[in-house]
Formats: C-alpha cells, sequence, structure tokens
C-alpha cells in the first residue's frame, strides 16, 4: 500500500487510537453518567480498528469485504449518530465520537469514511479466475 493509501491507514489507525482511549476513560470513569454515548464511542473504537486491519490487508481474500463493511458501518454510523445528536441531544447525555458528525474530531469521523469508500471503489483487488 502506498500514496494515499498509506495515509488512509494511517488516519484509521489515529482514530482508532483516540476512540479506543476516549471510549476506555470515558467507560471506566464515568460510564454511570451516559452509557449510550460511551457505548457508541467504544463501538466506534471497534470499526476503527476493524477498518485499519480491513484496509491494510485489503488485498486478501474477504478483508476488502469486510473493510467495505466496516466503512459502511462506519458512515451510517456517523450520520446517525449526528443527526440524533442535534435533534434529540439528551439522547446521549454527553458526547461520543461520532457526535455532531464528528465535530470533536473536526468532522474527521463524516469525512474520512468517504475516502476510504472512494479508495475501496478506486483499489478493488485483482479478481481469482480458476
Amino acid at each position: 500500500m502506498t500514496g494515499i493509501g498509506r495515509v488512509l491507514v494511517i488516519v484509521y489507525a489515529v482514530m482508532a487510537l483516540a476512540a479506543t482511549g476516549r471510549s476506555f476513560v470515558q467507560i471506566v470513569r464515568r460510564f454511570d453518567e451516559a452509557p449510550l454515548a460511551y457505548t457508541l464511542s467504544a463501538i466506534a473504537a471497534v470499526v476503527y480498528i476493524l477498518a485499519t486491519l480491513a484496509l491494510v490487508f485489503a488485498r486478501r481474500p474477504g478483508w476488502y469485504t469486510v473493510a467495505w463493511v466496516a466503512i459502511v458501518f462506519e458512515l451510517t454510523g456517523v450520520i446517525v449518530v449526528g443527526i440524533l445528536s442535534l435533534t434529540v441531544p439528551q439522547l446521549f447525555g454527553h458526547d461520543s465520537v461520532w457526535s455532531y458528525f464528528g465535530m470533536g474530531y473536526l468532522f474527521i469521523p463524516l469525512v474520512l469514511p468517504l475516502f476510504g469508500i472512494w479508495w475501496l471503489r478506486t483499489h478493488r483487488p485483482n479478481e481469482v479466475t480458476a
């Protein structure tokens, strides 16, 4: 993996670390204050870890599909949580990684899956013929 693909993996890895750290601290220290928000942060962390691994191994059988599922799930989560955090903010109690479309992370959670989808579409693994 070179160029934009490498940058994409690095950004996903940074988001995985950030979301994992955030969710760990939130869950350990104050889970009872906002269980939904903190659970969503943990889910985001798992999705970013999975997307990072799937992008790294996208040329191997099955991983390309895993990357698609993880990134589409991520985009869906960012949009749904973003809309709900604007329309029903009391539902969450505190912000999660995807609240307000990732505003706390400079909207990277909203833009990143769009780049991920673009990269997957333009770097489809070669079809293996029997």
